[in-house]
C-alpha cells in the first residue's frame, strides 16, 4: 500500500525553505543565451523534484537551495553545471543499418543504448547523411549556460517512501 504524500504547509505557518528531503515544486521557463525558450512549464503543469537527489541540473539545485514558497527569481546556470560541457569525442558515425528498419530516424531523436559496460545510456541524433547517421552521447544542451526564471510554489517535506525511491510521488503514492 502507497503511503500517502506528507501534508504541505498550512498557509499562514512557517514556510520551510528548500532543503535536501524536501519535495518542491517550481514553475520554471529555461531560455539560452540566443533567447530561445528551450522549456517551460508556465500555463502548464510544474515541476515536481526531490531536493538533493539529483532529480534537476546541478546549478539550479544549489540555487533553489533556501527558497521559500512565494519566491521568484532568474538563475544563470553554467555548462558545467548544467548538461555538462560539449564533448566531441562522444559522436559516433554509424550506419543506418545498425538501426531496426522500421525506425524513422530524425535529427534530435533520442534513444537508448548501452554502454561499453553494459549500463544504459541515451544517445541523440546529432545529423543523417546518405546511410551514415550521426549520434552523440552529449545532451542537446550541453555546452551551453542555461537561464532559468523560477517561481517556487510549494515545499514539503518528503515521504519516507519518496526519499527511498529517489523522486517525488503523485496524489495516492506511486506504484513501481
Amino acid at each position: 500500500m502507497a503511503s500517502e504524500p506528507a501534508p504541505a504547509y498550512a498557509a499562514g505557518s512557517m514556510k520551510p525553505a528548500i532543503a535536501d528531503g524536501h519535495a518542491v515544486t517550481i514553475h520554471y521557463r529555461l531560455t539560452l543565451d540566443d533567447g530561445s525558450i528551450a522549456d517551460e512549464s508556465f500555463g502548464g503543469d510544474p515541476l515536481v523534484y526531490l531536493h538533493g537527489a539529483q532529480n534537476i541540473v546541478p546549478g539550479l539545485e544549489r540555487q533553489l537551495a533556501g527558497k521559500k514558497v512565494g519566491d521568484a527569481f532568474d538563475a544563470e546556470v553554467p555548462a558545467n553545471e548544467g548538461y555538462g560541457e560539449y564533448d566531441p569525442t562522444a559522436e559516433q558515425v554509424v550506419p543506418k543499418t545498425a538501426f531496426p528498419p522500421k525506425v524513422q530516424l530524425s535529427v534530435g531523436m533520442s534513444f537508448q543504448t548501452r554502454a561499453r559496460n553494459g549500463q544504459q545510456m541515451p544517445v541523440w541524433v546529432r545529423a543523417i547523411d546518405g546511410d551514415n547517421v550521426t549520434v552523440s552521447a552529449n545532451h542537446p544542451l550541453a555546452g551551453q549556460r542555461l537561464n532559468f526564471k523560477v517561481e517556487v510554489v510549494d515545499v514539503r517535506k518528503a515521504t519516507a517512501e519518496e526519499k527511498a525511491h529517489g523522486h517525488v510521488h503523485g496524489p495516492g503514492g506511486h506504484h513501481h
